[in-house]
């Protein structure tokens, strides 16, 4: 699997939530593109990933 253009460890069953967590993304911070369409935030523990996908990760950042 692919994450912000950089090949990841992926595991059989491994989740939206369980990359983010991994990860050390704040999942309330975040959105989430797999294979060119959002995944809503109240799917991130439902959505399976695959060892083909490739994801995008973006964080908001507060400031002005």
């Amino acid at each position: 699997m692919t994450v912000n253009g950089q090949r990841k460890e992926w595991k059989e069953g491994l989740t939206v939530a369980a990359l983010l967590e991994r990860e050390n993304y704040r999942p309330g911070r975040v959105a989430v593109e797999r294979n060119g369409r959002i995944i809503p935030r109240a799917e991130f523990s439902e959505a399976v990933l695959s060892e083909e996908d490739v994801l995008e990760v973006v964080s908001f950042v507060g400031g002005g």
